[in-house]
Formats: C-alpha cells, sequence, structure tokens
C-alpha cells in the first residue's frame, strides 16, 4: 500500500438549505483497496460520493486526489476540462442504473470502445479487440459484441457499464450501489467479479451501498454515516464483528435478525 492516499477529504461539510448531508467528513481511500460506506437512506453516502467524484461542490472543506506522480490536486479548485479528462481517464463511474453511462442505441463493442477513442484511440481493429477482450473478461459472450444493449437483462448491463469503465484502466473507480435492483444470484456472480477485477487491476474503490453484506464481501474498509457524519470506521470485518457506535450496532443487528 502507497505511503499517500490516492484521494483524501478533509472536514468536508454540505448542507441543503437547513438539512446537514455532509458534517465536517474526513476519508482517505488507497491504492488497491476498496473503502465501503454505509448507511441508511439519507445518511449522506450518496452526497459524499458525488463529492469526492467533484460532481457536488461543499461547503467547505477539501478533496485532494494524487496523480501518477504523486503531485496533490484539490479536485474543487480543478479547471472544468482537467476534470472532465480525469473523469474518462484515471477515474471510473459505476453506476447502480447502468443506462446512465451506457449508451443504448451503440453497440456493446461501441459503447467499450467509446472510452478508448475518448483517449485518443483511432485504430479501429484495435479498439475492437480490446472492447472483446474486455467483454469475455465481464463474462459476455463474444456473439454479443455487436448487439444493443437494450437487449441485454440487467445483471449483463451492469457488466457492460464494468467493462466500459475499466478498459481505460483507471486507477481510482467510485461505484454507486452497483448491485441495487438485481436478484440475489445474479449479485453474487457480480460481486464476485468486482471482487477478482479489482484485485487484478489494484485499482482503489469508493463504494457505496446499503447492504452490509455487499460492504463486508468487497470492502478492506468501512466508513458507517449517519445524518451526515462518518460515526465509525476501520477494517470491515474489525467494524462488522465488533462494532463500537450504537447506530452501527443497529445496523449489524438488524441485518442479523434479518
Amino acid at each position: 500500500m502507497n505511503e499517500q492516499p490516492i484521494i483524501e477529504a478533509r472536514g468536508l461539510t454540505l448542507s441543503f438549505g437547513t438539512i446537514p448531508a455532509l458534517r465536517d467528513v474526513d476519508v482517505e481511500l488507497y491504492l488497491g483497496e476498496i473503502l465501503a460506506i454505509v448507511g441508511e437512506s439519507g445518511s449522506g453516502k450518496t452526497t459524499l460520493l458525488n463529492v469526492l467524484s467533484g460532481q457536488q461542490q461543499p461547503q467547505s472543506g477539501i478533496v485532494t486526489y494524487r496523480d501518477p506522480a504523486g503531485a496533490a490536486h484539490d479536485v474543487h479548485a480543478m479547471p472544468a476540462p482537467m476534470l472532465r479528462t480525469l473523469q474518462r481517464s484515471d477515474w471510473g463511474f459505476v453506476h447502480q442504473d447502468p443506462r446512465r453511462s451506457l449508451r443504448m442505441n451503440v453497440s456493446a463493442g461501441g459503447n467499450v470502445g467509446e472510452r478508448l477513442m475518448a483517449q485518443g484511440a483511432r485504430h479501429y481493429g484495435e479498439i475492437r479487440t480490446q472492447a472483446l477482450d474486455w467483454l469475455q473478461q465481464v463474462e459476455i459472450d463474444a456473439d454479443r459484441i455487436d448487439d444493443l444493449p437494450r437487449t441485454f437483462s440487467g445483471g449483463m448491463l451492469q457488466r457492460l457499464q464494468i467493462a466500459r469503465t475499466l478498459v481505460t484502466h483507471p486507477r481510482l473507480v467510485f461505484m454507486d450501489e452497483p448491485t441495487g435492483g438485481l436478484d440475489v444470484s445474479v449479485q453474487a456472480r457480480l460481486l464476485d467479479l468486482i471482487r477478482s477485477l479489482v484485485a487484478r487491476l489494484g485499482v482503489a474503490v469508493v463504494l457505496v451501498t446499503h447492504d452490509i453484506a455487499v460492504a463486508r464481501l468487497l470492502g478492506h474498509r468501512l466508513a458507517v454515516m449517519q445524518r451526515g457524519r462518518v460515526v465509525e470506521t476501520g477494517l470491515t470485518d474489525q467494524v462488522l464483528d465488533d462494532p463500537r457506535h450504537p447506530y452501527t450496532q443497529l445496523l449489524v443487528s438488524s441485518v442479523l435478525q434479518a
């Protein structure tokens, strides 16, 4: 693990009117690890993801990203073109609804290839070869490369989104409820796929989920949020097996009693 985090936040605060979404939040993430952020609806976890990824501006605090050379950048002070370049190269985003990032009227291979083209790839044969390789890595049959995403199942759409995201080998990936809305058997297969790909590529992942079981399976570290605050953080198994904060105890006990 690197000595310095790839991304860290200090003192993040954000309110929507009188409702606090983030209250003095500190988090950090290192290359090769998955930080799972859990909490009930309205706890601030998705807001935190949006602020970390530069999609939302905090009222106070700073988010620092370290590039491959180790230089530190204030995410919210970046020029917009620089942030957009990061979001399609060094960073990736996996949404709960893959339709947010996929183009439904473009073939599966085209969806994967577009991200390569955004980085300057122009050789059609090489783009198609890489797209085919990534479709196979996410367990989509090679003969579906020219099919439109609208013919895919929900699980296949999510795997296609993951292929599109990872084809450029980003260093940092933001995942927002990546298994939400999928049935249990599809979830299990997708979680195994995510875990193996992340481990092999050595990327850093910020994972937002309401599902404690997902957090336990994927997260190396866990941050528990309640009403905009991180109330407990630590190694995932340590936090879930011996929760200290009453809210974490409540979350864990509700899962055990379900």
